[in-house]
């Protein structure tokens, strides 16, 4: 009698037997990596977040609370970590504020992630749920956010403030919103009313006094001193300014030579040419009545020599050497003017004229300032003041961001909620979504809804209250129809938020969650690192 077959045990999912012990291993390492870089910036969330210190290679010490920085200076090695760095730039570039917030969304969206693949559910699975949930995402902060009018600029002024709450430099933030706000609106272009070029707002930074004392100046500055040889003029009404992009300086040779003077006559002779040369090319700048020069920095020769300087100040012509070729730009947009490049096309058409040129002491230096142009560029410059470069680093960086905030308020004119409130409110609908939803997408989106409550969370902890008490709470005021109410971390307790003028632009929390779930979707979905030597 033949023995009974014997029945193989059979791997469950599939016939034959597959490893897939390492790719299960390379996507369970890339979490883990990615969820610590997620966990590093967590702590720094929302206003009552910490600060970071990072000290460089070179021995810079960095004091920040923005996200997008934090990461930038971070050695990752770790590829997958790397993406989360690239996920806060992205964030940073798209809508300039909620670099933390993105980073901390994608961190807890792995961890369900990381559970979901532990129940045996296919990556491919959760990512396209991922992407479905992101749409509806989208959906449902699109239906909460309110209308806002550029016009109205209390709104704008209390969203600029919402992105300062968090910085290490909050207590000036009544000072810095409503200048981040009419700086904004007065570079936007009626012509082209949803585009805000941020490059026309110059930050010019000066060490001294404190950041109480930031202004937002209609004209130029520039951090540097009228040249002072040979007793030129340091002030100037109605001034006639040129930016000029030659050397006011006697002429080289194309090659490399020397001239041998054999007399002293020849020398003499050599001097005075040098000297009808110079005074040449100032007689032609007087005649157009121009008498505030800006001379570009040179770097095959010296712009201006000792004895050109002694010219231009008989002449009476304010100068200021040494302009940054990148500023030229700016300078010329703000002037109305043109850049002369030679001295044969300098034409008093091409001048920008001003009421006010004059230099100022500030701090341990001097600033010149350039007020009252006529027909201004839309451009606007603003002077930061601070104690220390600690300071005045960390003010510029969170003025960008609250720049960025109105930016995206231009771009697209809708307020949300913040502290929580969209997040929680978010989790909720997205659960009821997921139980309309069959088979393993119902699941994921279920789990996904759950990550969304780290926000409010972390909000929670950094304040110092029970994270758990207020989530709970703040489920049960969703649930009841009270879409706006989130965490008010300066009472300690849940609060309508939109009354607390705690508001974001909605740009900023949608892209948060679309750039969020792109990265995690594109994590999942790598399941072997391959090394190039």
């Amino acid at each position: 009698m033949a023995a009974p077959a014997v029945s193989l045990p059979r791997s469950s999912k599939t016939e034959s037997y597959v490893d897939n012990k390492r790719k299960e291993d390379i996507r369970h390492a890339n979490i883990v990596a990615a969820r610590a870089i997620a966990d590093a910036v967590r702590t720094s969330l929302g206003p009552k977040g910490m600060d970071k210190m990072i000290s460089t290679a070179s021995g810079e010490v960095i004091i920040t609370n923005d996200g997008a920085t934090i990461l930038n200076k971070m050695e990752v090695l770790q590829p997958a970590a790397k993406m989360l760095v690239e996920l806060s730039k992205s964030q940073d570039s798209a809508a300039g504020d909620g670099t933390t917030t993105v980073v901390v969304i994608a961190g807890s969206l792995l961890k369900q992630c990381l559970s979901l693949m532990a129940h045996g559910i296919h990556p491919t699975v959760i990512s396209d749920s991922l992407h479905k949930t992101a749409i509806k995402a989208v959906d449902v902060l699109t239906a909460m956010a309110v209308p806002v009018e550029l016009s109205d600029r209390e709104s704008l002024i209390k969203s600029a403030s919402t992105s300062l709450n968090s910085k290490v430099v909050s207590q000036y933030s009544t000072l810095l919103a409503p200048l981040a706000v009419d700086s904004v609106l007065s570079v936007v272009d009626p012509a082209k009313p949803d585009l805000v070029d941020l490059r026309d707002v110059k930050i010019v930074k000066k060490l001294g006094s404190t950041v109480d004392d930031t202004m937002l100046v209609k004209g130029l500055v520039f951090d540097k001193k009228v040249s002072h040889a040979a007793g030129g003029p340091t002030r100037m009404e109605n001034a006639k300014i040129a930016v000029i992009q030659f050397q006011i300086s006697p002429p080289k040779t194309d090659i490399e030579q020397s001239i041998v003077v054999s007399d002293y006559t020849q020398m003499d002779r050599i001097l005075k040419e040098e000297r009808n040369y110079i005074l040449g090319m100032i007689k032609k700048i007087k005649a157009t009545g121009c008498n505030v020069l800006l001379i570009q920095k040179s770097i095959l020769r010296d712009a201006v020599t000792d004895l050109s300087l002694h010219y231009l100040a008989k002449a009476k012509i304010l100068v200021i050497k040494d302009v940054e070729r990148d500023d030229i730009e700016f300078i010329t947009k703000t002037l109305n003017c043109l850049p002369i490049a030679n001295i044969e096309h300098f034409r008093s058409e091409k001048l920008g004229f001003a009421e006010l040129v004059e230099e100022a002491s500030m701090g341990d230096g001097k600033i010149v300032k350039i007020t009252g142009i006529k027909d201004m560029g839309r451009t606007a410059t603003v002077l930061v003041r601070g104690s220390n470069q600690l300071v005045i680093d960390e003010a510029e960086r969170s003025l960008h961001d609250a720049l960025c905030v109105v930016r995206c308020l231009v771009n697209k004119r809708y307020l949300i909620a913040g502290g929580g409130a969209p997040e929680i409110e978010l989790s909720r609908q997205l659960g009821a979504w997921a139980k309309v939803l069959h088979g393993m997408e119902g699941y994921c989106v279920r789990s996904f809804a759950e990550a969304l409550e780290v926000v409010p969370y972390t909000l929670a902890e950094n304040a110092g209250l029970n994270p758990i008490t207020i989530v709970t709470e703040l489920r049960n005021r969703h649930a009841q129809g009270e879409i706006n109410t989130g965490i008010n971390v300066r009472k300690g307790q849940i609060t309508n938020i939109l009354e607390e003028n705690v508001v974001q632009p909605l740009l900023v929390s949608t892209s948060a969650i679309t750039l969020a779930t792109e990265c995690v979707r594109m994590i999942l979905k790598i399941d072997d690192i391959v090394t190039v030597r």
